[in-house]
């Protein structure tokens, strides 16, 4: 089993172990994460030095945290070791190396300026940590003033533009049309919606079919791609333990553990040839294009 939890099915088990048989872990390859921080937990590697820094925008500590669970369940999914005593929860790329960016508080919120910030430090530290890939499970309701033009948009796509792949959830406010949250919207950006939405009901609202769609309000084609997100299984931000999640911020991850596992067969390609790659490798679930995009992420595919 895998930390795409219970509705991982047997073909999704089958694209792992092509990865696996290819030696493909992810490994020299740093993804950083804008969220709520990371947890001691034993499936990060702490002891190999996987987590390279820590960056905290919202209190601005300096040893790293995580006090709401959000983001070392992130943190999980791309690349949890499976060090546990099972040895079962194992990410996507589990021997990739990390760099956190704390931009959400303990309650999960963040300030749009707190995500800027944390956007902007990355860019200077990309060449010190060999940043390639930022993973943002973050996102606002798109409105007249969190639109394409805004700053937060203009800011990922900078990110974007410094050459580092920039994957986006598309938010949970589906399923009517032109739902993709800020800062999904980007043209640029890889956004990720959910793909199996219908398996879950928010304990807010009882809502299922939550996963964003496009297209946006300036009518770009979006999802991307979308990737399971119903009742994942990963870490917590304790030393032990694991927890279910569902959302598109879970199917985010997976995205980026499988471009993490790109990037470490052919290091030489760039974001936007990374983006080509992950839409001509997916499948087509029969869904229109505002709720798949290109379709389900294909890891075999991915890695042929």
């Amino acid at each position: 089993m895998s930390c795409y939890g219970v509705n991982y099915d047997a073909l999704h088990q089958i694209h792992i172990d092509c990865a696996r048989r290819q030696r493909l872990t992810g490994k020299d390859v740093c993804v950083a994460i804008l969220d709520t921080g990371i947890g001691p937990h034993m499936d990060f590697g702490w002891e190999k030095g996987r987590v390279r820094a820590f960056y905290d925008s919202v209190n601005g500590k300096k040893l790293p945290y995580d006090d709401n669970s959000h983001g070392s369940h992130i943190a999980g999914i791309i690349g949890s070791s499976g060090r546990n005593p099972k040895g079962e929860i194992i990410g996507v790329a589990p021997e990739c190396s990390y760099v956190i960016v704390k931009v959400l508080d303990s309650r999960g919120n963040g300030k749009v300026a707190h995500v800027i910030e944390g956007l902007r430090w990355v860019r200077e530290n990309r060449k010190k940590y060999r940043i390639q890939i930022v993973n943002i499970s973050v996102g606002t309701p798109a409105t007249k003033k969190e639109d394409e033009s805004s700053e937060l948009v203009k800011e990922v796509e900078k990110t974007w533009e410094s050459g580092i792949v920039v994957i986006v959830a598309a938010g949970n406010n589906g399923p009517n049309r032109k739902s993709i949250t800020v800062p999904g919207i980007s043209r640029k950006v890889i956004t990720v919606g959910a793909s199996d939405d219908e398996y879950f009901a928010r304990k807010q609202d009882g809502k299922i079919h939550y996963s964003g769609r496009g297209p946006t309000v300036a009518c770009v084609k979006k999802p991307d791609i979308v990737a399971p997100g119903a009742n994942i299984y990963s870490c917590t931000p304790f030393r032990t333990g694991y927890v279910t999640k569902s959302g598109t911020s879970m199917s985010t991850p997976i995205v980026t553990g499988a471009v993490a596992l790109l990037l470490q067969k052919y290091p030489y390609l760039t974001n936007n040839e990374v983006k080509q790659w992950l839409w001509e490798s997916t499948d087509d679930l029969g869904m229109p294009w505002e709720k798949q995009g290109y379709g389900q992420l294909n890891l075999r595919k991915l890695l042929q």
